[in-house]
């Protein structure tokens, strides 16, 4: 197992145990997406942004100039599972554009202001997606 995986394995037990909250870590949530090649189940813990009944999820990658791979699977498989809190919802992720992609990354730059940083670190575009909670 890589270590990589290792933290996150760690990150995914701890948000479990504790009703979503992880010590030393910003607000997260639990994204299980489909891998694009295996087929397999990933779960990928992850910042959010609040947005009402939804919730923002920013591939930023630090700025790093690919995509991380957890949103190209998600290009190829957008049924996911979200889980923030103690509330796990099936949804499909969609990728925001335009003014609407804009506005949402603004708002992402408030609850997390790195992201300004990491914006200008890259020539990508770097995606934002909305997690619509299912209407009830």
């Amino acid at each position: 197992m890589s270590e990589w995986q290792e933290r996150n394995d760690k990150v995914i037990a701890e948000f479990h145990a504790n009703g979503g909250k992880v010590e030393g870590w910003a607000q997260l949530i639990l994204l299980t997406i489909k891998g694009a090649k295996t087929g397999k189940r990933y779960v990928t813990p992850l910042m959010y942004v609040p947005d009402g009944d939804r919730i923002l999820a920013v591939a930023s990658k630090g700025g790093y100039p690919t995509h991380p791979v957890w949103y190209k699977n998600l290009l190829v498989n957008p049924d996911v599972t979200v889980e923030v809190g103690t509330e796990k919802f099936e949804t499909v992720a969609r990728i925001l554009t335009g003014e609407e992609r804009a506005e949402a990354y603004a708002k992402a730059e408030k609850v997390f202001p790195p992201y300004a940083e990491y914006k200008t670190k890259t020539d990508r575009e770097i995606p934002v997606i909305a997690l619509d909670r299912p209407k009830k």
